[in-house]
């Protein structure tokens, strides 16, 4: 499995055999209202998780942990240097953004970036541009096994062509997404998720390493209504960056 520590079948340990238990906890504003606030109250929600999470021997390696939260468009739209498309007249944003696990090495990534490039192409999508995603594994004193198996990270930014003078957004942006993503995954990248409405941020950490990993989370311009928040334990499996946090949608 990519960017996992599983080892190979032996003795009686086979990883097809693999099942996993879990915390999760969900934040809203029942009101809709976008806020800082409410993505720190989920990342407080996690650390409250971390009896339901897990490490191994070395407990700087989590299973996992991650959270989802509505598209950060105020914050993507200030740190990205190319221009993102306006949104509909009702908020619906008409491009899709995702985290993306991509190989640590150079040549392996850039491959696997223009192979993106080339399916995007392919199913009638624009790639609007590439962010460098911010990590502080060092900041978050991410441990020996999380680091040896850990993916180089960017943010994917894509669109839709017009339409009669309008983009798509919303869900209809979304089904065009998904084959993207689904066909993209079948090489050496993964994505926590793509799409117009939500972005998850998560990895093979614990509870507490979360937010000093991403320091997007810490920022004030990342606002959101919703946050889900995960802690894996991994019960009778080995972690692995991508099984932390599986909700997507």
């Amino acid at each position: 499995m990519l960017f996992s520590a599983l080892p190979e079948p032996q003795g009686l340990y086979d990883p097809a055999n693999e099942a996993d238990s879990c915390g999760v906890a969900m934040v809203t504003d029942i009101q809709g209202r976008r806020s800082h606030g409410i993505v720190t109250d989920g990342l407080i929600a996690l650390e409250h998780l971390e009896h339901r999470g897990a490490a191994g021997a070395e407990p700087n390696s989590g299973d996992g942990a991650g959270i989802l939260i509505q598209l950060p468009v105020e914050l993507l739209r200030e740190v990205v240097d190319f221009d993102l498309p306006a949104p509909h007249a009702d908020g619906t944003n008409t491009f899709a953004a995702g985290i993306c696990y991509l190989p640590q090495d150079p040549s392996a990534r850039d491959e696997a970036c223009a192979a993106i490039a080339a399916i995007a192409a392919e199913e009638g999508l624009e790639i609007l541009g590439w962010r460098e995603l911010p990590v502080d594994p060092e900041g978050a004193e991410v441990g020996q096994t999380a680091l040896g198996c850990m993916p180089h990270m960017a943010q994917l930014f894509v669109a839709a062509p017009e339409h009669h003078g309008v983009r798509p957004g919303g869900s209809d942006l979304d089904r065009r997404v998904y084959p993207l993503r689904k066909r993209a995954e079948r090489g050496d990248v993964y994505f926590p998720s793509l799409s117009s409405r939500t972005m998850v941020y998560k990895g093979m950490l614990t509870t507490l390493q979360l937010p000093q990993y991403f320091p997007d989370l810490r920022d004030e311009r990342c606002l959101s209504a919703i946050a889900i928040v995960h802690s894996r334990f991994s019960t009778n499996t080995f972690p692995s960056w991508p099984l932390a946090h599986p909700f997507r949608l």
